[in-house]
């Protein structure tokens, strides 16, 4: 029997409990918070050990599917990646996984991650898995109860029953998130936190989830059973999954199975749910401060600040988050979290672009940010990885001009084709068909100044596209 754990890594939902830094186009999974590597990087580093894991499974969707790619090749890690056609929670998620898996060995057993969690010790995460590898073969759905390193009110908790072998106990309940008195009382009873991480036989997790919902595990089979192929993702049916009762793995099958096994474990972990978190896992300061980016402290105590804009100046204020994005700056509490929630509830109201988009905007041929914005104009950088094509395409609205300040461009317009180098510039008039592709093998930097009536990113009729773009 192939004892390898295979693990499904799901990195396809979005959030902004970390505003402005994660939207809704780059959420938090793939920025990097602690590092030079992003929590998804790292997610898969931890379960790259080819002796005990097998190939991983990803499951993402079309949104994200360029950057989950580039972040694997940057690690140099292969992964089936698994595009859904809709979000429906993590239970179809992981459902979709299972039947994956499954179809490939009918005895696999899956571990099923989070991809924006932290676990900073490695090593007994690793441990853990191994611990609870012998109970998922055996038939029971292995959950990680996180040993409290104090009395968290943002988790919920585990209460550990019955022994089935060594470090491996049977669950006796799920508890929902708790108040602070009711958190303290569980701390000192020995609860676990419960991460949201499992282990489980494949077939058994299908099995557990039909007996409370048989349609959407049917119709999660057949969107993976029928589904189908581009540019070497794995799409699955989408009306079959769309079919699938939007649900979490808890709710659909943890807090129903009798088969519930807990493997207690202290590795350091975090869901990183909020700039406080963040905070607490940062290196500091002699005075609690932590840094990142251009940051200066002045008799200022327990703040957290973050910036890839300017320079930010502190004096005088305790307990601060303050981070600072080209496009936006938050500046909130400490003691209240939750209150950026609120925040960014009303910011979807008002501006939801900055809640969705950064003006770094990611593309599978590299990247483009906006400048200057008029109401004629619009200045932007753009780079091409080398290799890189955009698509075959015209506007009907605008006109553009292209400024090469490194590397080599190869351009399209109409007929004709030629090579642009640094320091030279080529026009492309309305509704001329036009290419621009880097030939070179360093990135191609460029200045577009666009002018017209409409300067919209809708404006693009794509003739071809390397990426199946509409």
């Amino acid at each position: 029997m192939d004892k390898k754990i295979v693990p499904v890594i799901m990195c396809g939902g979005a959030g902004t409990r970390l505003w402005p830094a994660s939207r809704e186009a780059r959420p938090k999974q793939f920025l990097q918070l602690f590092g030079p590597r992003s929590t998804f990087q790292d997610t898969l580093l931890r379960v790259a050990d080819s002796t005990l894991f097998a190939r991983p499974i990803i499951i993402t969707n079309t949104t994200y599917r360029f950057i989950v790619k580039e972040q694997l090749d940057e690690i140099g890690i292969a992964a089936d990646i698994l595009l859904e056609p809709l979000r429906r929670d993590s239970g179809p998620a992981i459902a979709a996984g299972a039947a994956f898996a499954r179809a490939v060995n009918s005895n696999a057993v899956l571990l099923a991650l989070a991809s924006d969690h932290v676990v900073r010790d490695n090593e007994a995460f690793v441990e853990a898995c191994l611990k609870g590898r012998d109970a998922a073969q055996s038939g029971y759905i292995v959950t990680f109860g996180i040993r409290p390193e104090r009395a968290a009110t943002e988790y919920g908790y585990i209460r550990a029953g019955d022994k089935i072998s060594s470090d491996v106990f049977k669950v006796e309940t799920f508890v929902e998130k708790p108040d602070e008195t009711t958190a303290n009382e569980y701390v000192r009873a020995g609860y676990l936190w419960n991460s949201g991480n499992f282990m489980f036989g494949a077939a058994m997790l299908l099995d557990e989830y039909r007996k409370t919902d048989s349609v959407s595990v049917e119709t999660i089979e057949e969107a993976v059973a029928h589904a189908g192929s581009d540019l070497g993702f794995v799409t699955l049916q989408p009306e079959a999954f769309a079919a699938a009762v939007p649900i979490s793995i808890d709710y659909a099958v943890m807090e129903k199975t009798a088969r519930a096994a807990v493997v207690p474990v202290s590795c350091g972990w975090s869901d990183v749910g909020s700039w406080h978190a963040v905070w607490e896992l940062s290196d500091k300061d002699e005075h609690g401060n932590a840094a990142r980016g251009a940051v200066v402290f002045e008799n200022s105590h327990n703040c957290n600040v973050a910036t890839d804009a300017a320079l930010v100046a502190l004096e005088g204020v305790d307990d601060l988050v303050v981070v600072a994005s080209q496009d936006a700056v938050l500046v909130s509490s400490q003691r209240d979290p939750a209150g950026l929630k609120r925040l960014v509830a009303k910011l979807k109201a008002i501006a939801p672009e900055v809640t969705d988009h950064h003006l770094h905007v990611l593309r599978p041929w590299g990247s483009y940010q906006s400048l200057d914005t008029g109401e004629r104009h619009q200045v932007k950088r753009i780079e091409v990885k080398p290799g890189g094509r955009l698509s075959l395409q015209k506007h009907h609205h605008r006109s553009e001009h292209w400024i090469v300040v490194r590397g080599v461009a190869l351009v399209t317009v109409n007929d004709d084709v030629k090579m642009i180098h640094e320091n030279e510039s080529t026009y492309i008039p309305m509704g001329a068909t036009h290419r621009l592709e880097n030939p070179g093998k360093i990135p191609l930097e460029l200045i577009e100044v666009q002018t017209g009536s409409y300067l919209g990113e809708d404006d693009i009729i794509r003739i071809s596209d390397e990426y199946s773009r509409q």
